[in-house]
């Protein structure tokens, strides 16, 4: 069954996959293109609906992005968020101009048309997130302002008839208080959205178009245990069994047991069919970054590293005809490959792989998937809960949570450290409501006393924060009385370190990351 497609046209907007995650959230498919796409890739598409992001530009300058007339005469309803309701109002021949003074943050919106479709079911005065310097001052011929603000006489406007809606706000963001009320009646009653998108109908779909794209050739799949590759492995299995082989490559900075945790749910023991291989390739690792304190080259190690032990099993293991990637929707737009946003990181999974590593597709089952969505497949796989809503792990591992040169040591004092950090963050009720966190290990060794006798031991960096979309980020407010049981904790058991520090830097200026 062809599944229902509502498009997002990115025109540089911070919150472009925010727009889209939310217009899934209301089991409606949704995917990100740039504004730059043609009026007849559009058209071939055949969305139920449009929805245009905000952006940094102003539409009126000759060089701002924009988008043909045709687009708001295709019969499809459109909806433009910021950016995208002053292009609409610009286009369609209303005015829009520099405001006297900027409008940001949280703003009290009075609506004006409650029988607006967009505003079913909406309070009369209700909190809506703004940001913008320049407003709608004059709206399009036939159109009507369905709400303002104290100094923005056109929040919203509509062309009911035509099933065109501006609005200036953003709904999207959680800010907005009743902003998924107001994207809902857009897709599911305006654009007339089943909303079938759901992930046991998306687990089904992919198992079956795995096996008829599969045959009886074999698979490979590189399984770092993290939850993309644990889910692609287990749909994997799902769909193939004993024609998919796993190869766990354990480099010696994963987190404490977690390569047993691996082992014991992707190994012989556990309750998939697929061939797995464990690669104990810690000592190897050790060597290689001795020495190495700077953290690009730590990664640069660690990844090379990689594609030469993953490439000596797969010549092990003979010809293989598909490589399973686990990757998932983000990497897609944040690579460069959707939507109108700079590039911000390469494409990452297993990419690199030596040409002569023979293989002759890619498959990538969770390619339209958001990471929450990705959770959701796990659970609906039958995934313990415990891999499905594993905190997220970087490629590099603790190599690149260590400052300074990895050593066994550091590793060993890292992870006995973050392994009590997760263990009272979850005792504390915590752990599904903090976006990450993580412990560190500092290259700044102190002096301390313990049972009066003087140390000079290192200091650990306690990480977490609060995230919706992992580009921006705060330093998420954990209870003194954790963090205080945290660091007894630490210090008392963790042998080598006598101090426990709490990061509070937000991401700008920060990384979420500690290297």
């Amino acid at each position: 069954m062809k599944k229902e497609l509502v498009i997002v046209l990115d025109f540089g907007g911070q919150y472009n996959q925010l727009v889209a995650r939310r217009v899934r959230e209301c089991n409606v498919y949704c995917e990100i293109y740039s504004y730059k796409t043609d009026i007849n890739k559009i058209k071939a598409m055949n969305p139920k609906g449009i929805i245009l992001t905000g952006g940094p530009n102003s539409c009126y300058e000759p060089d701002s992005p924009t988008y043909s007339k045709e687009l708001f005469e295709l019969g499809i309803p459109v909806l433009g968020l910021c950016y995208g309701a002053q292009l609409m109002m610009h286009v369609l021949g209303g005015k829009v101009e520099k405001a006297d003074a900027r409008e940001y943050g949280k703003t009290e919106v009075l609506i004006d048309q409650k029988d607006s479709p967009i505003f079913a079911g909406v309070h009369e005065k209700t909190i809506c997130w703004m940001s913008h310097f320049d407003y709608i001052s004059q709206v399009a011929p036939g159109f009507t302002i369905t709400s303002h603000t104290e100094n923005c006489p056109c929040a919203s406007a509509e062309n009911a008839e035509k099933h065109l809606y501006a609005i200036q706000f953003h709904p999207e963001v959680l800010h907005t208080q009743e902003g998924t009320t107001m994207l809902y009646n857009f897709v599911r009653n305006v654009c007339a959205c089943n909303g079938d998108w759901r992930m046991d109908s998306f687990v089904d779909e992919q198992i079956q178009a795995i096996r008829e794209k599969v045959g009886d050739g074999k698979v490979l799949c590189a399984l770092s245990g993290g939850v993309d590759s644990s889910v692609a492995a287990v749909l994997l299995s799902k769909a193939i069994g004993n024609q998919l082989t796993c190869v766990f490559v354990d480099h010696g900075l994963l987190r404490k047991n977690e390569g047993d945790e691996v082992e014991a749910v992707f190994g012989p023991d556990g309750p998939y069919e697929l061939n797995f291989i464990r690669v104990n390739a810690q000592e190897r690792y050790y060597g290689k970054l001795k020495g190495v304190t700077e953290p690009e080259a730590k990664r640069k190690i660690i990844g090379e590293e990689f594609i030469r032990v993953f490439e000596e099993e797969a010549k092990k293991i003979g010809k293989v005809d598909f490589l399973v990637q686990g990757t998932i929707y983000p990497d897609v737009v944040e690579s460069g490959l959707g939507g109108e946003s700079a590039v911000i990181k390469s494409h990452h999974n297993v990419g690199g792989l030596p040409d002569h590593v023979d293989f002759k597709e890619i498959i990538e089952p969770l390619r339209d998937l958001f990471k929450d969505e990705v959770r959701k497949a796990g659970l609906e796989l039958g995934i313990p809960d415990y891999l499905v809503f594993r905190q997220p792990f970087p490629g590099p591992g603790l190599g690149i949570r260590i400052i300074g040169e990895v050593t066994a040591e550091k590793v060993r004092i890292v992870q006995d450290a973050d392994a009590i950090y997760r263990e009272e963050i979850a005792n504390a009720g915590l752990d599904r409501s903090i976006g990450q966190y993580f412990a560190a290990l500092t290259n700044m060794r102190s002096v301390g006393v313990m049972g009066d006798e003087r140390t000079y031991d290192y200091a650990i960096a306690l990480r977490a924060v609060n995230t919706i979309d992992f580009m921006t980020a705060e330093a998420a407010e954990i209870p003194y009385e954790v963090l205080n049981k945290v660091m007894s904790r630490i210090i008392n058991e963790v042998r080598g370190v006598n101090r426990v520090m709490y990061d509070l830097t937000s991401k700008p200026p920060g990384t979420i990351e500690f290297e």
